[in-house]
């Protein structure tokens, strides 16, 4: 059990609330990885740590109001106690891009899993090579940690892009889906790696242009975080043919699964 400490409203439907983890003496994980977090009285729900990995004594996660769980946890306010287990699943391939140019390609609240990893690499700027941040979001209102972006674009060392898919004379940016942005990217395809995290429509296109760039399969991670529910494999709810997302996953490489992305209902 853990206290809230603090909640962000992000966007009408969705919040980041932040847990103390200090009484337990810390809390560690691997970016892309997800906590089973528990609503007293009304159920448990998968989701992603969005906090800064180097950060042990507390945990950050971003909720979008869309099930009989998650309206009741995007409801809480400072001081409610949250259950909260993990963490589990895979991680972002970070040890892997050291040295390599990075690619990060979100859309929607599919920036949520990738902050932790944003996060790590530019804190460790030096370790890694040309670093680009792609994200897109349905309009201009719906742009997801807005000040996290305005502050990646503002450093000289990282290439940042944002687009929307509708919008009106009030926005100056790009309209357009997030693919778009990646035939714009610079980065050496031998030796690069790229983080995908959104839906899964997007997903699929986003690889599609990184491999005509020159991307191997190999070098491409997705966060499919698809129709989670019990975090351990056992209940079959996010079955991915022969995977389990939340045992096997939800980080995977796309030789991986690439086949598995064009099957319908699968």
């Amino acid at each position: 059990m853990m206290v809230v400490s603090r909640v962000i409203r992000e966007l009408a439907d969705t919040v980041t609330f932040q847990l103390d983890a200090s009484p337990q003496g810390g809390f560690s994980f691997a970016p892309g990885q997800f906590n089973m977090l528990y609503a007293f009285g009304v159920g448990e729900v998968p989701i992603s740590i969005s906090g800064d990995p180097a950060d042990v004594t507390r945990l950050v996660h971003t909720i979008r109001a869309v099930g009989t769980v998650t309206g009741p946890l995007s409801s809480l306010r400072k001081g409610a106690k949250v259950g909260v287990r993990g963490p589990f699943g895979s991680a972002w391939p970070i040890a892997e891009a050291r040295g390599k140019d990075v690619l990060f390609v979100a859309g929607g609240l599919g920036l949520a899993p990738l902050r932790p990893a944003i996060t790590h690499v530019l804190t460790h700027r030096a370790e890694f090579g040309h670093i680009t941040v792609l994200y897109g979001a349905r309009t201009p209102s719906d742009i997801l940690f807005r000040r996290d972006l305005e502050s990646w674009r503002g450093r000289f060392d990282c290439d940042v892009g944002v687009t929307v898919d509708h919008a009106g004379t009030e926005w100056y940016g790009h309209v357009g889906v997030v693919p778009a942005l990646v035939a714009g990217a610079k980065f050496d395809p031998g030796n690069a790696v790229a983080m995908v995290c959104g839906p899964e429509v997007m997903m699929r296109f986003a690889a599609r242009d990184l491999e005509n760039g020159g991307l191997s399969g190999k070098a491409i991670w997705m966060s499919l975080e698809r129709s989670m529910k019990c975090g351990v494999g056992l209940c079959g709810h996010c079955q991915f043919a022969s995977e389990f997302v939340c045992k096997d996953g939800p980080v995977m490489r796309l030789d991986r699964i690439a086949r598995l992305l064009t099957v319908r209902e699968v």
